[in-house]
């Protein structure tokens, strides 16, 4: 209810409200419902020539610039299509990169001799069967390289191709370190030779596929990603010269690998071997992750074993303690400053050694070789496989009595098996 200044207004105003209602209402009903047809039959005469001009809204092409819901949905509707092309490109590229590649894996077959029991014939039977790699053809002869592990122990060895021949493989040579091993085939049966790659360029989440015979199933295709292609993985392998502990550089992955596609190749998706599957390093007992031998790392060992059937390494011809295992009173006795905590401590020189030659003795804790700062043994022999070489001399720097002192060392070769 409103209130007034003055009474009179009041008084008019109730008069007015009082006023009985006129008898138009029909009329006005009438008149309005004709308009709204007239209205109505404007409208669609007229709307197509609005609409070709730009001068009524589209809302199914104007979607995202109408409300959020609108500009959510296309959002959805957009994404998985930009998913899909990406995952067909990636897909088309592995498919490619397998195509160029896949003929040049091949299996390897360890056949043994078995004993056949009383007044029975011995017999070679199939022990083993892994994967390989042609690398080279080169006159009358292909050259596959493949895992130590999967040719050890062979009587014979046969390799069978894409085309499922079968031909008698030649051990070449094999390296227990890294786990690899070269075989020679007669070359007339085969097409197609691998391409090597960079392994050193590869980067984090980058398509890789795993190609081998996982459990007799040639040319089987496992596709993952490079989950670090710097890691090291600490060995400890049992050699004729006793057992070397060292850190083995590797490619992880999560593609599967396992004993079958052991020895394939694990490739980018421009078909280049960028790795060695290997069942034997990868054996961590932990699902989903595998590791492959960087191909920079595998071909120079290849190349010896191709051409000498050996792998000659630096040697120093030197025992040792690592200092950080030593009890304290030990550590005492070699009287060396507290701030010296990692190293290693001679325990026994060999004559005719390069360390014979140095001037190095037993109780000595050699702390660096070039500059560079030893932690410990297997710090010291990964160190001495991947930077140095035979031949060369090095300078090695030690404590003697609470003394730092330095010596020159040449290193010789060694190889193991």
């Amino acid at each position: 209810m409103g209130y007034y200044d003055n009474d009179n207004d009041y008084k008019e105003t109730e008069k007015q409200r009082s006023k009985p209602p006129r008898n138009g209402r029909g009329k006005t009903f009438l008149s309005g419902l004709l308009g709204a047809f007239v209205g109505i039959f404007i409208f669609f005469i007229a709307s197509p020539y609005l609409q070709n001009h730009g001068l009524l809204p589209n809302h199914s092409n104007d979607a995202t610039s109408v409300s959020g819901t609108q500009t959510t949905n296309t959002s959805t509707t957009t994404q998985p299509q930009n998913t899909k092309n990406v995952s067909l490109n990636v897909t088309d590229s592995v498919e490619t990169a397998v195509d160029k590649v896949s003929s040049s894996v091949v299996a390897v077959i360890n056949m043994q001799n078995t004993n056949g029991g009383f007044l029975q014939e011995n017999a070679l039977q199939e022990t083993g069967i892994g994967s390989g790699i042609i690398y080279k053809k080169s006159g009358d002869y292909a050259y596959i390289v493949t895992n130590n592990h999967v040719v050890s122990g062979a009587s014979k060895l046969e390799v069978q191709l894409d085309d499922n021949t079968k031909v008698t493989g030649k051990l070449l040579g094999a390296d227990s370190l890294y786990d690899l091993a070269v075989i020679r085939i007669p070359g007339d049966k085969v097409t197609k030779v691998a391409s090597l790659g960079d392994s050193s360029s590869l980067k984090r989440g980058e398509p890789v596929v795993a190609i081998g015979n996982p459990l007799g199933f040639s040319g089987s295709v496992t596709q993952g990603i490079v989950s670090s292609n710097e890691r090291t993985i600490a060995q400890s392998v049992d050699t004729d010269g006793g057992q070397v502990q060292f850190n083995a550089q590797v490619i992880q992955t999560d593609a599967a690998i396992n004993p079958g596609n052991s020895g394939g190749a694990l490739i980018n998706t421009d078909g280049q071997v960028v790795g060695i599957n290997s069942e034997k390093i990868a054996d961590t007992g932990v699902e989903g992750i595998g590791f492959a031998i960087p191909i920079n790392v595998a071909e120079p060992i290849i190349k010896q074993l191709e051409t000498t059937g050996k792998v000659e390494r630096p040697y120093m011809g030197i025992g040792f303690y690592d200092l950080s295992e030593l009890p304290a009173s030990a550590v005492q006795q070699l009287k060396i400053p507290n701030k010296v905590t990692s190293g290693l401590v001679v325990s026994q020189i060999s004559p005719g050694t390069p360390g014979s030659k140095a001037d190095l003795q037993q109780g000595d804790v050699i702390t660096a070789i070039n500059g560079y700062n030893i932690k410990d043994y297997t710090d010291f022999t990964t160190y001495l496989y991947s930077k140095l070489q035979v031949g060369q001399t090095v300078k090695v720097e030690y404590y003697r009595d609470g003394h730092k002192k330095t010596t020159n060392l040449t290193l010789a070769g060694k190889t193991f098996s």
